[in-house]
């Protein structure tokens, strides 16, 4: 009599099905990424046994998954084999031909009509404050409109926008130093940067009230900027809040 094959069930096959689909990505996949592949696998299988399966899925099966960022999945053998280079290698875009002047405006329409944080918002980049704290690639300035029942005070809002992910540390800390004239500043980066870095951008952005915005860098006439961290309102330097003011009150005051 021939042996039946023991019936997997769903939790046994979409655990097998996730690591297949991690040993065949390199650079790992977030949580939400690997449910919606896993759904496609299996669409009769309801979306809570997906969840319910793959929320622990490193702490299941750890010899074979593990996170090398909150909510990012890697298998293991591409941390002993792959990892290193992943860090180091730049990936090869075509971010540089464009050049990151090319989003500053498009960002700067954004914030007043998309997410309308700025009711004006103006590229600036370049050295226009000329001191080695550095310039905002973008700065606008949300003020009460003239039917609001109650007058706010005016917001500066800063942004610094990053097309190359091998400038992303420093990008963050000019992103931190906006915050010294602005009562809001974002960091403006690439989607196809590494997984690793936006994961510790958006917990550092959580922590320090920095804004995290994801745009896909290929093309500035459709840039899909994406809030992933939304920027905390707080009360900077007025000192410096009137210093930097004053070299752009004509632009952007007018």
């Amino acid at each position: 009599m021939a042996t039946k094959r023991p019936v997997r069930t769903s939790r046994a096959r979409i655990t097998l099905k996730a690591i297949e689909i991690l040993k065949s990505t390199p650079d790992g996949i977030r949580y939400s990424d690997l449910v919606r592949r896993l759904q496609g696998e299996f669409p009769l299988i309801p979306v809570n046994t997906i969840h319910g399966t793959v929320w622990d899925l490193d702490a299941r099966v750890p010899d074979r998954v593990y996170k090398p960022a909150r909510g990012l999945f890697r298998h293991t053998e591409l941390r002993q084999t792959g990892e290193p280079e992943e860090e180091t290698e730049a990936p090869a875009t075509p971010l540089e031909k464009v050049g990151e002047a090319a989003f500053y405006e498009p960002f700067a329409d954004w914030l007043m009509r998309e997410v309308e944080e700025c009711t004006r918002a103006i590229p600036l980049g370049g050295n226009k404050f000329k001191d080695k704290w550095g310039t905002p690639d973008v700065i606008g300035i949300r003020q009460p409109r003239p039917s609001a029942v109650i007058k706010s005070p005016t917001d500066i809002v800063s942004a610094e926008v990053k097309t190359d992910p091998g400038n992303l540390i420093t990008a963050f800390g000019q992103a931190c130093s906006y915050k010294l004239f602005s009562h809001k500043s974002y960091i403006v980066v690439p989607k196809s940067s590494p997984q690793e870095d936006i994961a510790r951008l958006d917990a550092l952005g959580r922590i320090l009230g920095v804004g995290l915005v994801l745009l896909d860098a290929s093309d500035p006439k459709q840039p899909r900027f994406e809030v992933r961290v939304r920027a905390i309102r707080h009360e900077p330097d007025m000192f410096y809040v009137d210093k930097y003011s004053r070299l752009i009150e004509k632009e952007l005051f007018q």
